[in-house]
């Protein structure tokens, strides 16, 4: 067998597939558990007019104004996303690893690598339904913005066809630009976790305790939101998309004028820390998340391995 063929299997492997549903279930299960804390970090990125207040209070806030289930507005599109999004990253991550390898110890370079790759793949699949979803996920929410314009979408389908119809195509992969830049989060993400692992089982064989697995998902992604948020907050709002600017301002998206345009008039308005507006909110959730869901993939994939008589190799990690 040549090895074109073996690459192939590697890419078309029993064992990737494994570990693209296990991360996708996990991600959908720990997303759902913490969706409040996402809807209480978009208000504070988009609504540029409302006081940075605690999480708790924001989310007082939304429910008195918008009703009970308020926080939990756009669940479905966005858990539909996030299921696509982690399947596919999580696909590309450990074929290209797989591949790459060939059995022999990663690295940290060649993780950071092999998770900017599986990224970029993931933005350019999957945008137009982030773009979607952070619009279901807004509508009908109280702005304290008068510039943001309501929408009225019957759905994921109508949102497609409308924001199409009246924007084009291209409106389908608003903040492509921020997104490309900010696979450094999952791959930043990714080596410190893979490289905590190969540090906590250096020299012993067996499998991370669930307490273990949950610091040290919650510790790599706390870094990487931190390092790349102001970016994030740049791609909420080009993704959502309704915010007036200035005339005689690009209306070229996902140009590097754009991105630079709004992070210098956030700057302008609230300083640097205007940057970091809804961290609290967003590493509240975007930590739990991450730690929850780690624990949840690896015991899943631990789990499949186990009961279809498959020994999960230890090597790459």
């Amino acid at each position: 067998m040549g090895s074109t063929d073996m690459k192939l299997m590697d890419v078309f492997s029993y064992e990737s597939l494994v570990h693209a549903v296990a991360g996708a279930m996990g991600s959908v299960t720990a997303m759902t558990v913490f969706f409040p804390l996402d809807t209480a970090r978009l208000r504070l990125q988009v609504d540029e007019k409302r006081k940075a207040k605690s999480t708790p209070a924001i989310l007082s806030e939304i429910i008195k104004e918008e009703g009970l289930l308020a926080p939990y507005r756009g669940w479905f599109p966005v858990i539909c996303s996030l299921c696509c999004s982690n399947f596919v990253y999580f696909y590309c991550f450990h074929s290209l690893k797989a591949t790459w390898l060939q059995g022999q110890r990663s690295t940290a370079g060649r993780d950071l690598i092999i998770g900017i790759a599986a990224g970029v793949v993931n933005v350019l699949v999957t945008t137009p339904l982030w773009v979607v979803n952070t619009r279901l996920k807004l509508q009908g929410a109280k702005f304290r913005n008068e510039d943001i314009q309501p929408t009225h979408y019957n759905g994921i389908k109508d949102a497609f066809v409308q924001i199409m119809r009246q924007e084009g195509v291209g409106a389908l992969w608003n903040g492509t630009f921020p997104s490309l830049l900010l696979v450094l989060n999952p791959a930043v993400q990714f080596m410190i976790y893979e490289g905590l692992k190969r540090q906590i089982l250096r020299g012993v064989h067996r499998e991370l305790s669930s307490v273990e697995v949950f610091l040290i998902g919650a510790v790599a992604k706390a870094v990487a939101t931190t390092i790349t948020y102001p970016l994030q907050t740049v791609q909420s709002v080009l993704r959502f998309g309704q915010h007036g600017q200035p005339a005689g301002q690009s209306r070229l998206l996902n140009s590097l004028r754009s991105v630079m345009y709004l992070l210098i008039n956030r700057v302008r308005k609230w300083g640097i820390l205007g940057l970091f507006k809804g961290l609290e909110a967003k590493l509240l959730q975007t930590v739990l998340t991450a730690a929850l869901m780690f624990l949840l993939y690896e015991k899943i994939a631990s789990t499949t391995f186990r009961v279809m008589g498959v020994k999960r190799p230890m090597t790459s990690h």
